[in-house]
């Protein structure tokens, strides 16, 4: 975990944070796409990343994957960590987003968003926390709160869980020494 000091404004909205939702390509993954001979997308998924989502949902955070491609990849990931919320082939992440926190009975102050190109834009706008892995497009970079030091695919999404589960108070439990997870 990053010991790097965060600003007081980061650590307000990160302790606001009740929902966790991550765009998938350039974000959970490297953003490449890659097809097998028979024309079947292929994804990697970085274990660090899965480590932080997971205990996300451990700690009680409603966690949702939100991407504009339709993925079958996702959907089974998804499941494999518990996430409570995955919208595939979603071309309005915003309209998701305002639909899932309506439903769930929270602000959108409370949501973080992670996202790293065009399409995240428009939600990153609107929630409480915006974040972007480190190889994030410009458009991103300059309105996110919060920016990785770690690439989309490559570690990036777990800083953020670090960052929201330290400001919920649930990091020195799960980081002690001698506390495996």
């Amino acid at each position: 975990m990053s010991s790097k000091p965060h600003s007081p404004d980061l650590h307000a909205r990160a302790k606001a944070v009740r929902l966790v939702a991550f765009d998938i390509d350039g974000t959970l993954t490297d953003g490449r796409l890659v097809f097998d001979s028979e024309g079947r997308e292929l994804k990697a998924f970085h274990s660090q990343d899965g480590m932080g989502i997971a205990l996300l949902v451990r700690h009680g955070f409603e966690v949702a994957f939100v991407t504009a491609r339709e993925s079958r990849i996702v959907e089974a990931r998804g499941r494999e960590l518990k996430i409570q919320h995955i919208h595939t082939g979603e071309k309005d992440k915003s309209g998701c987003i305002r639909a899932l926190v309506e439903r769930l009975g929270m602000s959108l102050d409370e949501v973080a968003f992670m996202g790293d190109d065009l399409p995240d834009l428009a939600v990153m706008r609107l929630v409480g926390l915006a974040a972007v892995p480190s190889d994030a497009h410009a458009c991103v970079k300059a309105i996110a709160h919060f920016e990785s030091e770690k690439a989309g695919g490559r570690g990036g999404a777990r800083e953020l869980c670090d960052v929201l589960l330290q400001a919920h108070g649930f990091a020195d439990a799960i980081y002690s020494p001698g506390d495996a997870q």
